[in-house]
């Protein structure tokens, strides 16, 4: 079995706190040339489906059979053990338009009007069709949505959602976020049950991550009650996936993330911010406080597995923020433009790109901000070969990948063209989720 992109199987992990993960065996196995794809799962309270057996309440996945080249098919499979031993559905496929690209079920329960949704992607059409169900098994087609925004490339993922209103409690909006390849987008507005209704600017394109590698993220299903929505992601990028230089896994998940949407200039912005349970990987720190940049400034510690708290206060300065995995000239850049609100991430002068051309080229992001302020906030969390950044409180977040010196492990601070003023420095080691 060789470490990139080939034969697909679903395998299985569990957390408490989404962040401490357990792998358990494979839980959903290709067969019959028929691989397993993306899609999602859910728990069958009611037993619409009649899986359950004996008081046992089934869970059910909702996943893509794919045939490579010449069919992808909606498919089931039902678990009685809390997902450890997982049955497919003798008579799958349960919705099957006859096309080689149809993908990528994110099905949930519509408690308004008692029944099962999926958002389900046509990709080389670039729309999203949204099918109703009362049983799980057989599929009744209510609307699409799309074209719209990104559609340089293949639509894929879909995921449609509700979120809470910052500083509105019990007010909420639904998100329709998707993937279309190699970045993200999101939408945001309200669901009737039957269609989706976009509220943002339809002319610009609102993405959850403006870096490089985030890709395919959806939010989990039967979270406790009360519970903020929270998403994971792939964190890579197909451009390279394939030839990552890492052995025996290719790529990594995300951070957990908690979302809510924020009306920001006329326009609804996803707010995400790392789940609250990271706190309990922070290890020993160091702190400081009101240190004047000028030029770069490295700090008394070093590391390749760290958390970054930090908060600039604008200046005369062109530019500034944090430069990580610094040594023998590498770094990777995250900073800031007052003269155009733009932050960035820059991992042109990492080491080790010669692995891809593609990756060597795709080393610069940036978007602008949401809203302007006085300050700029940044909490960055850095493992070593991924480093996710939270902006202003989650405003804007962008997460790449690179690829250090074992040596490269330095932290500096940095401000180019005049001055800038770091309020608070909190940089703590991260302890291993393992």
């Amino acid at each position: 079995m060789a470490n990139y992109w080939g034969h697909m199987s679903w395998a299985h992990a569990v957390s408490k706190d989404l962040v401490h993960w357990e792998h358990l065996p494979l839980a959903i196995e290709e067969g019959k040339e028929v691989m397993i794809f993306s899609g999602s799962c859910v728990v069958d309270s009611f037993n619409s489906s009649g899986f359950g057996k004996d008081g046992k309440i089934p869970m059910v996945a909702v996943y893509t059979g794919h045939i490579e080249g010449v069919n992808q098919s909606q498919h089931l499979a039902y678990s009685l053990d809390h997902g450890r031993s997982w049955t497919k559905y003798d008579k799958n496929p349960v919705l099957d338009l006859k096309k080689r690209d149809f993908r990528d079920p994110k099905v949930f329960w519509y408690a308004p009007q008692n029944k099962w949704i999926m958002a389900v992607m046509l990709p080389i059409e670039k729309q999203v069709q949204f099918y109703t169900s009362r049983n799980l098994k057989e599929w009744t087609l209510m609307s699409h949505f799309g074209p719209a925004g990104d559609t340089t490339g293949i639509w894929e993922c879909p995921d449609l959602f509700q979120v809470p209103i910052v500083g509105e409690p019990g007010k909420k909006k639904w998100v329709f976020m998707h993937s279309p390849a190699p970045y993200m987008q999101y939408f945001v507005g309200e669901f009737d049950g039957i269609t989706f209704k976009n509220e943002n600017d339809p002319s610009k394109i609102f993405r959850p991550d403006y870096g490089p590698d985030y890709y395919a993220a959806i939010v989990y299903n039967n979270l406790p009650p009360g519970s903020t929505p929270v998403s994971i992601g792939w964190a890579n990028n197909w451009n390279y996936a394939n030839a990552l230089p890492t052995s025996p896994w290719k790529s990594v998940m995300s951070i957990s993330r908690q979302l809510s949407v924020k009306k920001i200039n006329g326009q609804w912005i996803l707010i995400q911010t790392p789940v609250p349970a990271l706190s309990s990987i922070k290890g020993l720190g160091h702190e400081g406080r009101n240190i004047i940049v000028d030029g770069e400034k490295q700090i008394s510690f070093s590391s390749q597995q760290m958390g970054i708290d930090v908060k600039f206060e604008k200046g005369t300065s062109t530019s500034f923020g944090l430069q990580l995995a610094a040594g023998n000239g590498h770094h990777i850049e995250i900073g800031y433009d007052p003269s155009t609100n733009k932050v960035y991430i820059d991992r042109s002068k990492t080491a080790n790109q010669s692995f891809s051309e593609r990756f060597a080229a795709l080393n610069r992001y940036e978007t602008i901000l949401p809203s302007t302020s006085k300050e700029i906030k940044l909490k960055v969390f850095f493992d070593q070969s991924i480093v996710e950044v939270f902006v202003n409180d989650g405003e804007a977040v962008l997460t790449a990948q690179l690829f250090p010196d074992k040596n490269d492990n330095k932290i500096q601070l940095f401000s180019r063209g005049g001055k800038t003023l770091c309020k608070e420095l909190y940089v703590w080691q991260m302890k291993s989720i393992w």
